[in-house]
């Protein structure tokens, strides 16, 4: 089934669930093996610890699919639209609107290690939508042809006053009035159809903000842009909301205490280079110094592979900056399966202190990393990961499968 026929998840609370992606019903037919095995005392190729995407949409394989998703290096130019509607109309400049969200492009910089640079341009006028904002189906349950309707409606109402050949992708973001606005879903194109089109251009990815904007701030603009660079949702669409990850990726909660993308995520989106990743696809033993992923340079990841579509991934985890929160530093172990579709639960978190109790902005599972003298054990694969020591330049841990 394509995503066109395909329905928009619903949104269960504005201030819970951000995202919105039409998924495909069925995955591809994409198959694959475990790599040969190698030498216990061999090091593998960071090759042979890259998972293939199974679910055919959004998930943690490797390989991301450039007919649908954008590249995530290099400049990505933005269009900002602002849009009002005859039953909620605008007032003031759209001033604060822009403000509101140009710091998701110092965010994106900073974690891509410079390697993504979102040039946001804004169109500073307000744009009058056709229709009224209750019409849309924001409250209802959005499918995609409403969704791509709401895109193109903005769009050809701003094509007067903008060269939209210009640029990769459009933020369309509604005035304050709007509360039937009220969520932030990612449209991406479906290339099966005519879609939306101006000034001879296919207009492929565009994140539509809601109210939500003003609770959860910028870095909703990087979680939504991350689905248009192929990421899936890291929380979840059942049961609480976030219990796989927290929040130590901004695919999961944008609010939490550890703002950065994981290093597997970094890896995906050709921000980490093989070099820096430190894989184990062989029964053996190796010890691997860990640079945090929030720093530039050294080894970012180390990946034990356990099966077609799975592994164990080690991190270090300095958080930092102004919104960052001392419970997130030490050793983050995550489950990655690629084949596990978005908001299912595709990475899980390993809980290296289980009876912690949530303390002032952090839940217990943002203080699931592993410290020195701890470790972590998976007796069904033989897994176990140490870590010896760590300092503020990073962790040293011991990887390890029989």
């Amino acid at each position: 089934m394509s995503p066109r026929s395909a329905r928009l998840r619903a949104v269960t609370a504005a201030l819970v669930l951000t995202s919105c992606l039409a998924t495909p019903a069925s995955a591809n037919g994409a198959t694959a093996t475990p790599p040969p095995p190698r030498h216990p005392s061999s090091p593998s190729p960071a090759g042979d610890c890259a998972l293939p995407g199974r679910t055919g949409w959004t998930d943690e394989g490797h390989a991301t699919d450039h007919t649908r998703f954008q590249r995530a290096t290099g400049t990505r130019r933005v269009l900002m639209l602002f849009v009002d509607f005859p039953d909620a109309r605008a007032t003031g400049s759209t001033d604060a609107y822009a403000a509101q969200l140009a710091p998701a492009a110092d965010w994106m910089r900073t974690a891509s290690y410079g390697h993504t640079r979102l040039a946001l341009t804004a169109l500073h006028r307000w744009i009058r939508m056709p229709a009224t904002s209750d019409s849309y189906g924001f409250r209802r349950g959005l499918t995609f042809e409403a969704h791509e309707k709401y895109v193109r409606d903005a769009i050809t109402a701003a094509d007067p006053y903008a060269d939209f050949s210009r640029y990769d992708m459009v933020y369309v973001v509604p005035t304050k009035a709007a509360s039937a606005i009220s969520f932030s879903p990612t449209y991406l194109y479906d290339p099966g159809t005519p879609g939306v089109t101006a000034d001879g251009t296919r207009i492929k990815w565009a994140v539509t903000f809601g109210q939500d904007l003003w609770h959860w701030g910028p870095k909703v603009a990087d979680h939504e842009t991350g689905h248009t660079f192929g990421l899936p949702d890291l929380y979840s669409f059942t049961g609480a909301t976030h219990q796989y990850v927290g929040g130590w990726d901004v695919m999961g909660n944008i609010a939490g205490p550890a703002p950065q993308y994981l290093g597997w995520h970094s890896w995906k989106l050709g921000w980490t280079r093989d070099a820096q990743v430190a894989c184990s696809a062989a029964p053996g033993r190796r010890t691997v110094r860990l640079t945090p992923v929030e720093r530039r340079g050294g080894t970012k990841i180390a990946v034990l592979r356990t099966g077609a579509t799975t592994a164990y991934v080690a991190e270090s985890r300095r958080a930092e900056g102004h919104d960052a929160h001392a419970c997130s530093r030490g050793v983050l172990i995550y489950q990655v399966n690629s084949a596990t579709p978005t908001g299912e639960g595709p990475v899980r978190v390993m809980n290296g202190h289980p009876s912690a109790k949530p303390q002032a902005g952090c839940t217990a599972l943002d203080l699931a990393a592993y410290t020195p003298g701890q470790h972590f054990t998976d007796p069904d694969h033989g897994v176990r990961i140490d870590v010896l020591a760590g300092d503020t330049s990073g962790d040293l841990v011991k990887l390890s499968r029989s």
